[in-house]
């Protein structure tokens, strides 16, 4: 990628925006040290009208910040925040870019349903332990909120793709792009929690390994709506505000 000043000043315009408002919006609220995530529509927006790269780099930048401003462990933020939330937006801007038909569709969503699945579940099922007491979920009632969680989205995609076909791309790029963050997201804090936790530290105990799923749900769940819904409108109006903005292709 060739980085001009213009991307150097909207990936900065980003960074700054998505640690001030996460900050704000994230209302004390989180699951497992991850935290209520609204805000995630803001580096979508930048991906869609500036290209993946923007997107993905102002994304990581600015998790960074609005970390260190709330929990203050660079190590934590690097490992997860920094990168879940850069693959997330990187893919969101990437497949909304990209030339998709029913074929591509398919095969993408098998191939992020299959990482999403493989990553949560895996651990949990490899790795069982006492769920009911951590969690106040059975382990078989966690997989199964999983499940369902997937399957809404992938109904989510259907519908869209069916009845709204100009913002395809933009469904399919941020269930799968919030997917694959929220899995690294919902992974690296598990394991950084067993390795770091201390009684002065972040983590005070060791999360559970049947608490992933948990995880992965609260910060899919706590994104994804705002993204599809809040997303479309907003892109369109500033396509309309400023048409040139149609052309800026990843370079």
């Amino acid at each position: 990628m060739k980085m001009r000043a213009f991307d150097v000043a909207i990936i900065g315009v980003c960074a700054a925006v998505y640690a001030v408002v996460g900050r704000l919006t994230d209302f004390g609220l989180n699951v497992g040290g991850v935290a209520f995530w609204p805000a995630a529509l803001i580096p979508a927006v930048f991906a869609v009208l500036f290209g993946p790269w923007t997107g993905g780099i102002g994304a990581a930048i600015g998790i960074f910040i609005r970390d260190m401003i709330f929990h203050g462990d660079p190590l934590l933020s690097l490992s997860a925040g920094v990168t879940g939330n850069f693959a997330a937006f990187f893919i969101i801007g990437y497949i909304s870019q990209a030339r998709l038909d029913n074929k591509k569709i398919i095969a993408s969503l098998i191939i992020g349903t299959t990482t999403i699945i493989a990553g949560l579940l895996l651990p949990t099922i490899l790795l069982p332990a006492e769920s009911i007491g951590f969690t106040q979920l059975s382990t078989i009632e966690t997989i199964g909120l999983f499940v369902g969680t997937v399957i809404s989205s992938l109904v989510i995609i259907a519908v869209v793709s069916r009845f709204i076909r100009e913002w395809r791309n933009y469904a399919v790029g941020s269930i799968i792009g919030a997917g694959i963050g929220s899995i690294i997201i919902a992974s690296v804090v598990w394991l950084y929690s067993q390795a770091f936790f201390s009684p002065a530290g972040y983590f005070k105990a060791p999360i559970n390994s049947s608490f992933i799923p948990i995880i992965f749900v609260w910060t899919f769940a706590t994104e994804i709506p705002f993204i599809l819904f809040l997303g479309p409108p907003i892109i369109k109006a500033c396509y309309r505000a400023f048409p040139s903005l149609k052309n800026i292709k990843e370079k």
